[in-house]
C-alpha cells in the first residue's frame, strides 16, 4: 500500500529525511515514531503529495505520488497537522464543503461517516459548539469521506482527555477490523501505538533507526531478568559457558541462540550461585523507544 525507496528530502542544505526505505502492506496498522523534527511530518507530507522528495520514489496504492498524484491519492484519507473547519457552519455543512475538494460527495456518504464517528445528533450544530473530542471525530469523518483504502493519521488523539483517547483508539480499531483499512499512524502516545500497531518504524534525525514488529519489541529481544546476590559473578560464569551474549543494568541477560532459562538456572545452581528470580523480560514500546533514541553521554538530545 505504501512504498518508499531511498527517499531523501532536503530543505536547502538541511536534510529532513535521508535514504528512507519503508513498506507498509495492505491491511496493516503501522506506527511511525520519532521526536519532533525527526522527519515524520515530512514523510507524511511526501505521501500526500504536499512535499516533493529531493530524490527517491514514493508510491501509494501502486502509483507514483509525483507522476500520478490523483490516482495515488484517490483512495487515501488523512488527518494531517491541525484540521481547520468553518466554525460558524455546522459539522454537516463542513463535510459537504470539504468533500467537494476531491470529488462530489453524496448526502448518503456524509450520513454514513457521521454515524461511523459517533456524531449523529450533533451534525447540524455549529462547529464552534463542538468539544475538542467532537472536532477530532469530525476530522476523522472528513478523512473517511473518499471511502479510503489507506488512512493516514497524524496525532489523531492529540489534546484528548483519557476518555477521548480511548474512544479514538476504539474507532481506529473498528475501522481497521470492519473496513479492512490500511492505517499509518504517527503519534507521541506510545502506549496507544503499542495497543494499535502491528509494526513500527522509528525515525531519528531523518534516518530510520528501527523497523520491526511490536511483538518483537515487547519480547525484549530475548532479554531475561536475573535476580541473584552476585550478578557480576553469575554473568561471568554464564558467559564462560556460552549461555549469554550480553548483560544490561546489572539485572538483564541476553540468552545465546538455542539457550533457555532452564540452562541458566541449572548452571548457576550447579556452581553454588543462588537464583532468586529468573524470568523473561517484557518491555513496553515506550521503554524501547526511549532507550533507542537516548542521546549518547554528554551529547544533547536531537544531535
Amino acid at each position: 500500500m505504501i512504498e518508499l525507496q531511498n527517499v531523501t528530502k532536503r530543505f536547502g542544505a538541511q536534510p529532513a529525511v535521508e535514504e528512507l526505505s519503508l513498506t507498509v502492506p495492505p491491511g496493516e496498522i503501522f506506527g511511525l515514531l520519532g521526536h519532533n523534527g525527526a522527519g515524520k511530518s515530512t514523510v507524511i507530507g511526501m505521501l500526500l503529495g504536499q512535499v516533493w522528495p529531493t530524490r527517491g520514489e514514493v508510491r501509494v496504492g501502486g502509483f507514483d505520488v509525483l507522476g500520478q498524484r490523483q490516482l495515488a491519492l484517490q483512495k487515501v484519507g488523512a488527518i494531517f497537522e491541525s484540521p481547520v473547519f468553518y466554525d460558524y457552519l455546522s459539522g454537516w455543512r463542513n463535510l459537504e464543503i470539504l468533500g467537494t475538494y476531491t470529488a462530489p460527495t453524496s448526502a448518503g456518504r456524509i450520513r454514513e461517516v457521521i454515524d461511523w464517528v459517533g456524531l449523529t445528533g450533533r451534525e447540524r450544530s455549529k462547529v464552534r459548539t463542538y468539544s475538542h473530542g467532537m472536532r477530532s471525530r469530525l476530522a476523522l469523518a472528513q478523512a473517511l469521506l473518499p471511502n479510503p483504502n489507506l488512512l493516514i493519521l497524524d496525532e489523531p488523539s492529540d489534546g484528548l482527555d483519557p476518555e477521548g483517547i480511548h474512544e479514538m483508539r476504539q474507532m481506529i480499531l473498528r475501522l481497521h477490523r470492519e473496513l479492512g483499512l490500511t492505517i499509518l499512524l504517527s503519534s507521541h502516545l506510545l502506549n496507544e501505538v503499542e495497543q494499535l500497531c502491528t509494526r513500527i518504524a522509528v525515525l531519528q534525525q531523518g534516518r530510520k533507526v528501527f523497523e520491526g514488529t511490536v511483538a518483537d519489541v515487547k519480547s525484549g529481544g530475548g532479554r531475561v531478568m536475573l535476580r541473584t546476590p552476585d550478578f557480576a559473578a553469575a554473568a561471568a560464569l554464564l558467559r564462560e559457558h556460552g549461555l549469554i551474549t550480553a548483560t544490561a543494568e546489572g539485572r538483564f541477560i541476553t540468552l545465546a541462540g538455542g539457550r533457555s532459562t532452564a540452562d541458566v538456572a541449572r548452571t548457576l545452581v550447579a556452581a553454588g550461585i543462588a537464583v532468586e528470580g529468573l524470568w523473561q523480560s517484557e518491555q513496553t514500546v515506550e521503554d524501547f523507544y526511549l532507550n533507542l533514541v537516548k542521546p549518547a553521554p554528554g551529547k544533547p538530545a536531537g544531535h
